[in-house]
């Protein structure tokens, strides 16, 4: 059992549940892949507030991760430890490869120590669990993660934990693939993804309990809108409690609750298939 709840010793304990992470075997992190990682308390180079609610949290260490893994095609690593990280959802593998090189990877469900993982740009290799290739050699139907939009750009898509998309289709320079959201899109089939679902897919079901785990993730506090002054938030002011009338907004005015906010005019609109779906406002177009 991934999940743990504990007795109701408090009000926190009662509604908190516990990832044991129980894919984890390597404790202590690989010091030659740490880096500093600074916090911006959601402010831009000019210090600006651009992300409310942001500040404070527990301090750590950034993991060097390889997206791309395309200067080590053709050899192979071994898996050295499966590894916590604390700035993303899912778990890190440590691999070392055969020439004394290590390397953390997006850890895949099912991926133990001691297996070996391949990265190559042919068909020589077989599509097992946590080898990279190109979309054109991966066969249909297969789950891939740490997808590339761009090839050389590393992976950009479905990072998270317990996430995946499902090559369905190969036509010409493009792949079909179903995201996880619904939804479907092409990408170029010379774009790299990794063979496999991402690991630790009882994050979701982990319940924080009480407000001081946020604090600790470096989320602050947020004041509704409806709360404030008319001067500072679209849905504030009035005499009593209202909102006006008005679908909930952010304090830029952008829609909260499933309105779109995607550039019609992006270049990648014409590789989108499908768009998801939104549970308010039915299909997005």
């Amino acid at each position: 059992m991934a999940i743990r709840v504990y007795k109701p010793t408090s009000a926190g304990r009662r509604n908190a549940s516990v990832n044991l992470n129980e894919e984890v075997t390597k404790k202590r992190p690989e010091k030659s892949l740490l880096a500093p990682l600074n916090k911006k308390g959601g402010r831009n180079s000019q210090g600006k507030i651009t992300v409310r609610g942001r500040g404070g949290g527990a301090k750590r260490m950034y993991r060097k991760i390889d997206f791309a893994r395309r200067d080590r095609d053709g050899i192979k690593g071994t898996v050295m430890g499966i590894e916590y990280d604390p700035n993303r959802s899912c778990h890190i593998a440590l691999i070392q490869y055969e020439d004394g090189v290590k390397r953390y990877i997006i850890a895949p469900a099912k991926l133990k120590d001691g297996d070996t993982v391949l990265s190559s740009t042919d068909e020589a290799i077989e599509p097992s669990v946590g080898s990279t290739m190109p979309l054109k050699f991966i066969p249909s139907g297969m789950n891939v993660h740490c997808v590339e939009l761009h090839p050389g750009g590393g992976g950009k898509l479905c990072r998270s934990a317990g996430m995946s998309a499902r090559l369905t289709n190969k036509e010409d320079d493009f792949a079909t693939l179903v995201m996880p959201s619904g939804e479907t899109r092409r990408v170029s089939i010379d774009c790299r993804a990794t063979v496999g679902v991402v690991g630790n897919s009882d994050h979701q079901n982990r319940r924080l309990g009480k407000a001081g785990i946020s604090r600790l993730m470096g989320r602050r506090p947020k004041t509704r809108g409806v709360a404030m002054s008319h001067h500072a938030h679209p849905l504030g002011g009035g005499d009593g409690r209202s909102k006006g009338g008005r679908a909930p907004v952010n304090k830029a005015g952008t829609p909260a609750k499933g309105g779109g906010t995607r550039d019609r005019k992006k270049p990648s609109q014409q590789l989108i298939i499908r768009r998801r779906k939104s549970k308010r406002y039915g299909q997005l177009k």
